[in-house]
């Protein structure tokens, strides 16, 4: 077996990548203090055709050499747009039929492995602050919460992980639709 050059990935061009159909999950990131984690959630949005980041509160904004030093240009493909309150983005995404579910640990909380993408409908995550999470209003705002599980002596995973996790199951659950 030999690896791949770059040159045989058959990557898209940033022109290309506009162009190209998005998955329909949109992302929230509320108050994310790291740029090596924003920077590498906008790499890993731009692997699985994510529509959209919204970057709200504290978190910091392209450009910014520490989120690109992890993004890898993603920050070019990937559509964004910052809003100071991420309830204003729940609210008008809610309005326009998107159902918006908060990645955390919750009363009720669905497993991530008992989550069912449907093909009829657009989504939005939101994912919080390293330390505190999804703050709680905007976890009372969401329509759902799902949990990823974890059996291990930590509480949380590193919020690039998690995105991670939750974006490569829904992208993979999304495509066998």
């Amino acid at each position: 077996m030999r690896k791949l050059k770059n040159s045989e990935l058959k990557r898209k061009t940033v022109a290309a990548f506009k162009m190209a159909p998005k998955i329909p999950l949109i992302l929230i990131l509320a108050d994310v203090r790291s740029l090596n984690n924003i920077g590498s959630i906008f790499r890993t949005a731009d692997a699985f055709l994510i529509e959209k980041i919204f970057l709200c509160g504290i978190t910091a904004t392209p450009p910014h050499k520490d989120i690109y030093k992890t993004a890898l240009g993603a920050t070019d493909s990937v559509d964004w747009a910052y809003e100071e309150r991420a309830e204003v983005i729940v609210k008008k995404l809610q309005s326009e039929g998107v159902r918006v579910l908060a990645i955390e640990q919750a009363e009720a909380s669905l497993p991530l492995s008992d989550f069912r993408v449907d093909k009829d409908e657009k989504y939005c995550f939101i994912l919080g602050n390293e330390v505190r999470g999804v703050p709680q209003e905007l976890v009372d705002d969401c329509d759902g919460v799902i949990e990823i599980p974890q059996e291990g002596t930590k509480h949380s995973l590193n919020i690039a992980v998690a995105t991670g996790v939750v974006l490569w199951d829904f992208y993979q659950k999304f495509k066998m639709l």
